[in-house]
């Protein structure tokens, strides 16, 4: 599922529990789609005018504001904004309450992740999000990976890629436009902690820019003191 221009679905994220805004966005980025967060409604409303989310997850209960209000604001904003409201209140006139003010969706806490991106694809559809075609495609400007046939092409040009580089493209791929630490790219590629041996990313990204980017402008980019970071050329 992707924007109609092929990128990546943006997700605004407002919750003021740290630990389970992290589980949502590690979810989202999963699904490949890009997430900001906010932890109450004036940072929710500045987040929204900076990424102008394609849909939102908002929490009811925020400690400077109702999320209520905040739905309403967003409203205001853009009326078609798919929004997905969480709380974990269970009464029948709180949840008419969020669907009232204008939320597409509701969701009790604690819930399903699995439920919860189930619940976003579907209203990102109802909205006329795209949906994949059925074919597990990755598409960042002209690069193209397959993640059933492991097929990697630039450009119409196919590229051949080892295991291990074509793992480190799909994550780079699935987080495009989105800074990746060292860390971060060792423990989800090479499934272990950072631990001094950032030597093995740096000479893996070189053999994908020799690969993808060699003779073309380049996609892959290195932000010193903080990471990778892969989107379009042009």
């Amino acid at each position: 599922m992707t924007r109609a221009d092929g990128s990546p679905i943006q997700v605004l994220v407002v919750d003021d529990e740290p630990g389970l805004a992290e589980l949502v966005s590690m979810a989202v980025r999963y699904e490949g789609w890009q997430v900001a967060t906010a932890e109450d409604g004036m940072s929710a409303m500045r987040q929204f005018q900076a990424t102008r989310p394609d849909v939102v997850v908002l929490d009811v209960m925020l400690p400077d504001t109702s999320g209520l209000e905040v739905l309403r604001k967003l409203r205001e904003s853009q009326p078609g904004l798919p929004v997905l409201v969480l709380t974990a209140k269970e009464a029948l006139e709180d949840r008419i309450a969020g669907l009232a003010a204008g939320g597409d969706d509701y969701v009790t806490k604690p819930f399903s992740v699995e439920e919860l991106i189930l619940r976003l694809r579907a209203l990102m559809r109802r909205t006329g999000v795209s949906e994949d075609t059925g074919e597990a495609k990755l598409v960042v400007g002209d690069l193209i990976l397959d993640e059933d046939s492991h097929e990697v092409t630039r450009d119409g040009d196919e590229i051949h890629l080892t295991a291990r580089e074509f793992e480190l493209l799909r994550y780079l791929m699935r987080n495009a436009r989105r800074v990746l630490t060292k860390a971060q790219i060792l423990e989800q590629v090479w499934h272990y902690d950072f631990d001094g041996r950032s030597n093995v990313i740096e000479l893996y990204i070189s053999y994908l820019r020799r690969k993808i980017d060699a003779g073309r402008p380049p996609m892959i980019h290195t932000l010193r003191g903080s990471g990778y970071v892969l989107k379009p050329a042009r």
